[in-house]
């Protein structure tokens, strides 16, 4: 007989869940994860007293006050609110696209005013149209939002994340693009959002607690040995390479990060500044004590870190981040998905194993789902 129940390959935040929600059912679970720590991508470094996203920001965010319940009860998350702000040449705009927005793009201090405005230009790509669709994420943005805040917040930072022209890249990338003409700078709309008040170590500390695990454990490098510990596994890395890329691979984005220590208790004054033209290397600079620290908190902490975030085209031996969703790569998926449907003893669950994009909240709804579902 196996001497678990189900052998969990990754430790992010889906196999945490479900190791958690497992053991509560009374399986003996195993988790093992190639990385030499625990959480995947939520994982924080600790330095000059501050928590560092170590992978990129993450923000817990959720309608479901079940989902937050839970998330809460292993670790108090704290009243953090994503207001991301853009810098375009030295100017800087609130975000989402709000009253804020509009004032400092058009000095407009009214909704009607701002709305005008957007109403205009917004004609002026529908009448370049001429009754078609758009073909593609430009023609899309410009019919959403018009020229200025297209060219200004969304054109360049967009060619940065996709490594290619807006032009180039689909119409369905950029469905909806809201519009607020109330003064808010809340990017969600989710009534419950914060950090895991000392970091998401805490989180998944607390989900993998009386739980076996193996970090610097690669589950390809014993793939049989590590397969007959259990009953069935629980699959979280990529969906290709678990078929050994029989129809070859899937694309990414991925992300690189250089961080730095800063001499100062407050550098840029967010946690979440995007910049939005094309020249600048970066997508992004995070602040990582904005997060956690407040008001006179931030300057008790005499040191800073931040990171630069660059988005390049993936190539194996690099991290996975974003799904491609474009039509190849659909396809290509539906492949691996079709084979993966045969699986019996096997479930694949996550960003790389659904070849999704996933925010946090969904993942820990979908595992309890799946338990639900079990129970029933």
């Amino acid at each position: 007989m196996s001497r678990f129940d189900y052998l969990i390959v990754g430790s992010g935040l889906f196999g945490a869940t479900f190791a958690f929600f497992a053991k509560q059912q009374g399986k003996k679970v195993i988790v093992i994860d190639k990385r030499s720590h625990t959480g995947g991508n939520v994982y924080c470094e600790y330095v000059e007293g501050i928590n560092v996203h170590k992978y990129g920001a993450h923000i817990f965010h959720t309608s479901n006050k079940m989902v937050w319940d839970f998330v809460n009860s292993f670790v108090p998350f704290n009243r953090y609110t994503n207001s991301p702000v853009a810098n375009y040449k030295g100017k800087l705009y609130n975000l989402p696209f709000n009253m804020n927005t509009f004032y400092q793009m058009w000095g407009a201090v009214t909704p009607d005013e701002a709305r005008a405005i957007i109403d205009e230009q917004k004609s002026d790509a529908l009448r370049a149209l001429q009754g078609r669709e758009p073909a593609n994420l430009e023609e899309q943005a410009l019919s959403l939002v018009g020229r200025d805040i297209y060219e200004k917040l969304i054109k360049g930072y967009t060619e940065k994340q996709w490594g290619r022209s807006c032009t180039e890249l689909p119409a369905f990338i950029i469905r909806r693009l809201p519009l607020r003409f109330v003064f808010d700078n809340n990017y969600f709309n989710d009534p419950y959002q914060g950090i895991p008040i000392g970091g998401y170590n805490k989180l998944i500390e607390g989900l993998l607690d009386g739980v076996e695990t193996r970090t610097g454990c690669d589950f390809f490098a014993d793939r049989s040995g590590l397969s007959s510990l259990a009953d069935k596994i629980v699959y979280t890395g990529q969906i290709d390479e678990f078929f050994d890329f029989r129809f070859g691979h899937l694309d990414f984005r991925t992300v690189s990060f250089e961080q730095e220590i800063k001499n100062v208790p407050n550098w840029q004054g967010n946690a979440v500044v995007n910049y939005t033209e094309r020249e600048v290397p970066y997508t992004r600079i995070i602040e990582h004590k904005h997060f956690e620290m407040f008001g006179q908190a931030v300057y008790d902490c005499p040191k800073t870190v931040i990171s630069r975030e660059f988005s390049t085209e993936w190539k194996p031996g690099m991290e996975p981040y974003y799904p491609v969703n474009d039509a190849k790569n659909s396809a290509l998926y539906q492949k691996y998905k079709a084979l993966a449907d045969q699986e019996e003893d096997v479930i694949f669950g996550g960003r790389l194993a659904e070849y999704k994009y996933y925010d946090m909240a969904p993942v820990v709804e979908k595992v309890m789902a799946h338990f639900e579902a079990l129970g029933n």
